[in-house]
């Protein structure tokens, strides 16, 4: 017994050399019996008129007449028509044949073989009995049609051994196609694996099933890329940023060992107000990690952003009038896909950074509209706003621009906003407001 081949390559050519293989034998036994049924139909229609022709001689002229033209026609050259004449008893009197032949349809009609120089010759014919026991035979060999059938067999044959063949080479085509594109997934796979975390899979552009495998498969190595560089460089920012803290804590504590008690006592003050800001660092390290490694929100439930914005503003409007600045909130109705919480955190960090770094007596914006399928949503101020070259990098992890090292703040509210906004399928951006920094949204609308 064969075995099956293991292989999924030499399956598909396997499969592909038989599915040619099987459709052509099909499509030739399909065009064989409609010529056979067309060839056979004609040669009824010339028995069905010869035998039309002697009856008619037969009822006009009398039954000698009839005999005669049946023994003329018998010993004429055509070697194609049948003939053959029987008394009562089955005996014969005219043409080659011994006894009617049989068995016969309804219809009258005989299909039997008679033997000539060229071998066994296949006769439809046509039986018709007279009133008075007479037996006439009309038919017709049909050697042209058996030879012609003959050809067609011998060429199917032929064109099947062709089609076999190219259903061969197609199949082994299509195989090493395949190996070689899943070879690729495979071997850079292999590669990322072994720490080249900035390979990817090369893509022709045809669109087709692989190439959208291989687009997936980049994204999954760009994502898993992202979330591998996002935690290298927080753990150097822990290294750098939060040993400036750590150490200064430490320090205090010890010179408070040598003072006296009221001393003692502010620089016990100040070491738990470090030691807050940094549980407060490692509080948002670790909600920004959760966020990061949650899925999309393909599952999470509808909810309308401009009440989100509302309660915000309503939340952020004594902050604003205490400090001096006027707060204009303004919104429509939005439905996106998301975490409530979530959402609300990023208007909230947004409004917090426009209200700590506008001038008194200046105005803080927020904005709420939907255009081209999209909620966008926009925070602006009137401050010193960002150097171009600063905005993408102000996303980082503890990145803080040197004017605002002196302001309250561990540099994580913009690095949360953007991990959220990724993570619900939008965009986020800087823009100059000219005063000012906005800060713009962009989130797909629920369906």
């Amino acid at each position: 017994m064969i075995a099956w081949p293991r292989s999924t390559s030499a399956r598909l050519a396997i499969a592909v050399t038989l599915s040619f293989f099987v459709a052509f034998v099909v499509l030739g036994v399909g065009v064989r019996f409609t010529v056979s049924t067309l060839l056979d139909g004609d040669t009824r229609d010339v028995v069905r008129a010869d035998e039309a022709g002697l009856l008619e001689i037969a009822r006009d002229d009398g039954r000698q007449d009839f005999i005669d033209e049946v023994r003329s026609r018998v010993e004429s050259d055509d070697d194609a028509a049948v003939y053959g004449l029987f008394d009562t008893g089955g005996r014969r009197i005219a043409g080659p044949l011994a006894h009617v032949p049989g068995p016969r349809d309804p219809h009258g009609w005989v299909e039997f073989a008679q033997s000539d120089d060229s071998g066994q010759v296949r006769v439809i014919a046509r039986v018709h009995r007279f009133r008075d026991g007479l037996t006439l035979v009309t038919g017709q060999r049909t050697r042209s049609q058996d030879r012609f059938l003959a050809l067609m067999l011998r060429t199917a044959l032929a064109a099947a051994l062709v089609a076999a063949t190219l259903g061969a080479l197609t199949g082994w085509f299509a195989s090493r196609w395949v190996s070689r594109r899943l070879r690729d997934l495979d071997q850079t796979a292999q590669r990322v694996g072994d720490g080249e975390l900035g390979l990817r899979a090369p893509v022709d552009g045809s669109n087709d099933a692989f190439d959208r495998l291989a687009r997936r498969f980049n994204a999954m190595l760009d994502r898993i890329e992202a979330l591998l560089g996002a935690v290298r460089h927080a753990t150097d920012h822990i290294a750098h940023d939060l040993r400036t803290p750590l150490t200064r804590l430490r320090n205090r504590l010890e010179e408070a060992r040598h003072r006296d008690d009221d001393a003692r006592s502010r620089a016990l003050d100040a070491a738990l107000i470090e030691t807050d800001q940094l549980l407060q660092a490692f509080g948002a390290l670790l909600r920004l990690a959760r966020i990061e490694a949650q899925p999309a929100v393909a599952d999470e439930p509808l909810l309308d952003l401009a009440e989100l914005v509302d309660d915000a503003a309503e939340l952020y409007t004594p902050s604003a009038l205490e400090r001096g600045l006027e707060l204009e909130a303004h919104a429509v109705p939005c439905r996106v896909r998301g975490d409530r919480d979530q959402l609300f955190q990023v208007i909230v960090n947004l409004l917090d950074n426009a209200l700590k770094y506008a001038p008194e007596g200046s105005r803080v914006r927020i904005q709420l509209s939907c255009h081209a399928g999209s909620a966008q949503l926009s925070v602006e101020d009137e401050g010193p706003g960002v150097p171009e070259a600063e905005r993408e990098r102000v996303f980082d992890r503890f990145q803080r621009l040197e004017a605002h090292r002196g302001s309250p703040g561990i540099g994580l509210g913009l690095s949360l906003v953007r991990a959220i906004v990724l993570r619900h399928g939008g965009q986020v951006r800087l823009v100059d407001c000219a005063p000012g920094l906005g800060v713009c949204i962009n989130l797909p609308l629920a369906d």
